[in-house]
């Protein structure tokens, strides 16, 4: 099959969070099943164009908006290390700016719904020009949603775009690129579409109502987070929407790539490890230690975090916990996160009171996360929500157990642990509370201290699970045959 994956983001080249570690490693995983894939992206200001050997494509190419306007972007082309072909849309007008989505202020740009409508149509456009015809065309999350409505609203002539399947994915249903409806004439959809079933949303333009419904199949990046999202709680007001969906929306897991996250082959960290060579972990812990400036002079065991500071995280209540853990009980925290500015201002702060116990690093480091996940004992991630996480994955495959609350991908990739057994790869809580976080990291201490044999057994466990994008990949394979031969939109 042709596939064409349009992004906002993928990693190596700009990266904000999970969207891009999708966007580069099911690809790689489609590809390696045989099948023709390519990733479309924006260029943005902060692309490596050097480093990443972006070369001209299409000096020029015109791309038709509402209201009879068109835009003049130009198309750069570059090759993954897995030889996944990737182009970039050059337009410096949306796209030549500090940030992906934001200003230095973390306030959206006014003309977001102009930029990621723009980008959405250029992708389609590009894939008319250069005359690949796809068999599907994959979106993600509320900046590419539109590329469904376009390719079936829009005529595209014998490109066999109109032809192709149209699947959403939703990395994050709390982002859904709701802006003002001045931005619709550009956009270039009709009046019928301006309803509260499509794009309508109290007056505004909802992007990924839209896309929701428009795409011939919507997925989400774990089967526990499709059920919440469907029973209101956690769907931000979509649950009606998605329900519509019916067997046409589905969650399935986000793998990892374990070629960059496995002690066994890590190149980041002091010390290879794995789960029959244990040796390299207490050596990473050492190290991990030392670079945070912890206490090494006992045997305690290490909290980690490698986080964005975000409402969703739960990071807030955990901060109304670590002081109470840390004079509680014999545990030390080291913490690498940025975002909030109360939060990054709060565990910045953490060490100066309490020395030897907490270290922080303020900002993000791939060095650092890769030492983290390998160094620590255990690994917090107290999330309101969490559509899939990938950290308490890695953690896993690094022996260090996670710490998490009981929702979305974090429920379907963590087995709790029993205390009569022995069983399980972690410790999981239902309720966000600061009662409840401290009950529960004293349960992880208590076992590293009273059940040793216990967290070796669980260890092991945790090192033998395999969520790599296999199987994941299969799955997306089936549905887009069967979305591509029977189930497309008229």
């Amino acid at each position: 099959m042709k596939i064409a994956f349009i992004a906002s983001e993928c990693d190596p080249f700009v990266k904000t969070g999970g969207l891009a570690d999708v966007v580069s490693s099911l690809p790689k995983a489609l590809k390696e099943l045989g099948h023709e894939v390519i990733i479309i992206l924006p260029l943005y200001n902060s692309i490596r164009r050097k480093n990443f050997k972006i070369e001209p494509f299409f000096d020029s190419m015109g791309v038709w908006m509402g209201a009879g306007i068109q835009e003049w972007c130009a198309v750069r082309k570059t090759v993954t290390q897995d030889k996944v072909p990737v182009f970039f849309i050059e337009y410096d007008h949306y796209f030549a700016r500090d940030g992906l989505y934001c200003d230095n202020l973390n306030r959206d740009y006014a003309d977001n719904a102009a930029r990621f409508a723009f980008f959405s149509r250029a992708a389609l456009q590009l894939l008319k020009d250069m005359d690949f015809r796809p068999d599907v065309v994959h979106a993600h999350d509320w900046q590419t949603a539109p590329v469904a409505a376009y390719i079936k609203r829009w005529e595209w002539g014998n490109s066999g775009i109109d032809k192709a399947a149209a699947v959403l994915t939703i990395h994050n249903i709390g982002y859904q690129g709701v802006y003002h409806a001045d931005a619709y004439k550009y956009c270039g959809f009709g009046e019928w579409d301006f309803l509260p079933d499509i794009f309508e949303d109290h007056g505004r333009i909802n992007f990924l109502k839209g896309g929701i419904h428009f795409a011939d199949m919507v997925t989400t990046v774990s089967p526990t987070y499709a059920k919440e999202t469907t029973t209101g709680g956690q769907s931000y007001g979509l649950a009606p929407y998605l329900n519509n969906k019916k067997d046409k929306y589905i969650g399935i897991l986000n793998g990892v790539d374990y070629s960059a996250w496995d002690p066994a082959n890590d190149k980041l960290i002091p010390v290879k490890f794995s789960y029959d060579k244990m040796e390299g972990k207490a050596v990473c812990r050492g190290m991990l230690k030392q670079k945070f400036r912890l206490d090494n002079s006992k045997d305690v065991p290490v909290l980690g975090i490698v986080s964005r500071f975000a409402d969703q995280k739960g990071l807030d209540v955990f901060a109304g916990a670590v002081e109470r853990i840390l004079n509680g009980m014999a545990v030390q925290v080291a913490i690498l996160g940025a975002g909030d500015t109360n939060l990054e201002s709060y565990f910045g702060w953490l060490p100066s009171i309490m020395p030897g116990k907490a270290g922080s690093y303020i900002g993000y480091n791939n060095d650092i996360a890769h030492l983290i996940e390998a160094g620590s004992d255990f690994f917090i991630m107290p999330s309101r929500y969490e559509p899939c996480g990938l950290n308490q994955i890695y953690s896993l495959r690094y022996g260090t157990l996670p710490i998490v609350r009981n929702t979305g991908g974090l429920a379907d990739t963590v087995v709790q642990y029993n205390e009569k057994t022995g069983d399980g790869t972690g410790f999981k809580f239902d309720y966000l509370s600061v009662d409840s976080i401290f009950d529960t990291v004293g349960w992880a201490v208590s076992t590293y201290f009273d059940r040793p044999e216990h967290l070796k057994k669980m260890r092991k466990t945790a090192m033998l699970q395999d969520f790599s994008w296999t199987k994941s990949a299969k799955e997306y394979e089936k549905i887009y045959k069967n979305i591509s031969l029977h189930g497309k939109q008229k």
